[in-house]
């Protein structure tokens, strides 16, 4: 099992709680990104850099991803695609995308995105909070304890 990082966008408190479960567990932890990412030098951990443009990194993890694989990613489609190929995606908030959820998920980010372009001011997510980032180590190592 390896963990796949859309870092783009990844805040950096949970890429710190990611760097030090990686080293914890062992567990090859790749960030996908489109601009250098900086990452403690360890065995456990890479970075890999794409091209800039749309999807380009989210496509990148798709492809690479295996089953079993972890992604962590608040884009909604890219974690459908993680869902259908076997792997689990968690989001940054420490809540995971399923079968049984994903759906949900795409029908709201679709009816926001509608939004958006007709014109309607949605305002972004809220800051990432204490609360989220101890769901997220939280769920990070339930997850690892039977996965890993």
């Amino acid at each position: 099992m390896q963990i796949w990082v859309d870092a783009d966008a990844c805040p950096n408190v949970i890429k710190e709680i990611l760097f030090r479960a990686a080293e914890r567990r062992r567990i090859v932890t790749t960030l996908v990104a489109n601009h250098l990412i900086r990452i403690p030098a360890s065995p456990y951990l890479k970075a890999l850099q794409v091209p800039r443009g749309f999807d380009v990194a989210d496509n990148e993890i798709a492809a690479k991803v295996e089953i079993g694989d972890l992604v962590i990613t608040a884009d909604v489609p890219l974690a459908a695609d993680v869902i259908e190929r076997g792997g689990f995606a968690l989001n940054p908030r420490g809540e995971f995308y399923t079968q049984d959820n994903i759906r949900e998920h795409l029908t709201m980010r679709n009816f926001m995105d509608g939004l958006r372009s007709s014109g309607v001011e949605t305002g972004g997510p809220a800051t990432l909070n204490q609360a989220d980032r101890q769901a997220f180590a939280n769920r990070l190592d339930q997850f690892l304890a039977r996965h890993a």
